[in-house]
């Protein structure tokens, strides 16, 4: 053990010597290491912020959705419906941490001020402090007014841009009731969130009791009942348990995969009475995002995979020449009686100790690139914001992403080296005195 340590020293002490020979090998290493960092902890940060704001869209990882045959205008959940859920939520043991109740209007709503009237694609009906978590993450462009209550409403940027409205402000919200009449309620502005993405451009949320109160529901209905994981991940798995459950309870509609999966079954006619219960996860929502993120894992595959060519090519290159102009010195080694196994782990010492060094300085590199990037503007790519950090582009670095990156990154340096290393230290002791080329 104690000649492994001197021999390792040795190799700290062969690295800072020919430090100048390494020198293109560790300005390539830790520029592919940075290069590829930045790739996969931007997309990492993307595909965080898409999930995210999708997640708090849509109301949670799996989303009960009740498509009533009685009330054509809006999604419906009634006591019953909501009840006959909770309780399969709760036989089927999957492991949420918690769940949310929303009334939910698209399409028709229209938000009036000053004789303004903007078309809002979403009037989200929630319990203001049931959903804390998701208001006080929110970028507003004025301080969030508390308490939000029965006539509170919190509007985009954009939109209150269009109305001229500014937080304290009352505007009229008019929408259609469930038996298709207009109704009109005055509200307060409380909020103005700096969202422009296609999430929350056209989007309001105010109290869903009101919302209740304006859609002729009962105080307890709702349009949506989302359901939060501990773990994401394991959405479709604990859908699919609750669907079981679910399913041979009330009358519930199939499992669907995708949009369009999802369209193709809304659009046959309603053979039911009452209401149909649909059980959605994210990726069924966002087929279409996913695909766009599929490809954007191809392209990260495709210029990881290039980096490490140019790191192998670069490590194989430089190696060679490295160890050729140093076969007369292990030529002497091995004469004053250091065996090819020895000289092994000088060798492997220098390149391992270089891999880490690299790995630490492309580390930095990456930052300084994410970085400089989050002061691009992506204005010129429609509905990017949806990946953005409050209009920026970020970095996530996941343990484990970060992890792979360095152990590929030292498989690919070792893959580089240990062949001719095994060369020189296997080579006759005249032909690394004589400089025989390996």
């Amino acid at each position: 053990m104690e000649k492994i340590i001197i021999l390792c020293r040795l190799g700290f002490k062969y690295l800072y010597r020919y430090r100048r020979r390494y020198a293109f090998l560790f300005a390539a290493l830790i520029f592919c290491y940075g290069i590829v960092t930045f790739i996969t902890s931007s997309k990492d940060r993307m595909y965080d912020n898409l999930y995210y704001k999708a997640q708090s869209h849509y109301a949670g990882d799996i989303v009960a959705v009740g498509y009533s045959a009685d009330i054509p205008v809006t999604h419906h959940l009634g006591t019953e419906e909501i009840s006959s859920i909770l309780r399969a939520i709760d036989d089927s043991g999957i492991n949420l941490s918690f769940t949310v109740k929303r009334t939910f209007f698209g399409n028709t709503g229209v938000v009036y001020f000053n004789g303004i009237p903007v078309v809002q694609k979403y009037i989200i009906g929630c319990d203001w402090e049931e959903e804390t978590f998701l208001f006080s993450k929110m970028d507003y462009s004025s301080p969030l007014v508390h308490p939000l209550g029965y006539d509170s409403i919190v509007i985009s940027a954009p939109v209150a841009m269009q109305l001229n409205a500014a937080a304290g402000d009352i505007v009229t919200l008019e929408i259609d009731n469930k038996h298709g009449q207009k109704n009109t309620k005055q509200y307060i502005v409380s909020g103005i969130v700096q969202d422009s993405s296609i999430f929350g451009y056209y989007k309001v949320y105010v109290s869903r009791l009101s919302l209740n109160n304006l859609l002729l529901f009962d105080d307890d209905d709702c349009s949506i009942l989302g359901i939060f994981l501990n773990n994401s991940a394991d959405a479709e798995q604990e859908r699919e348990k609750l669907h079981r459950i679910l399913a041979g309870r009330i009358q519930t509609g199939p499992l669907v995969n995708d949009r369009e999966g999802m369209n193709i079954e809304l659009s046959i006619p309603w053979n039911w009475e009452g209401t149909n219960i649909f059980l959605f996860t994210l990726p069924v929502y966002l087929s279409e995002v996913s695909n766009l993120l599929g490809a954007m894992d191809l392209l990260t595959y495709m210029l990881y995979a290039m980096m490490l060519i140019i790191i192998f090519a670069s490590a194989s290159v430089t190696y060679r020449l490295i160890l050729h102009e140093r076969t007369k010195e292990m030529g002497v080694m091995r004469a004053i009686g250091f065996f090819g196994g020895d000289l092994r782990i000088v060798l492997w010492t220098e390149v391992f100790v270089l891999g880490i060094i690299s790995v630490f300085g492309g580390f930095l590199l990456s930052v300084i690139f994410s970085v400089c990037a989050s002061f691009i503007s992506f204005d010129w790519f429609p509905s990017f914001e949806i990946f953005l950090s409050n209009g920026k582009l970020t970095a996530l670095y996941l343990p484990s992403t970060v992890i792979t990156n360095v152990i590929f990154i030292l498989l690919i340096l070792a893959a580089a080296v240990i062949f001719p290393s095994l060369r020189a230290s296997d080579k006759n002791l005249p032909s690394l005195l004589s400089g025989e080329p390996l």
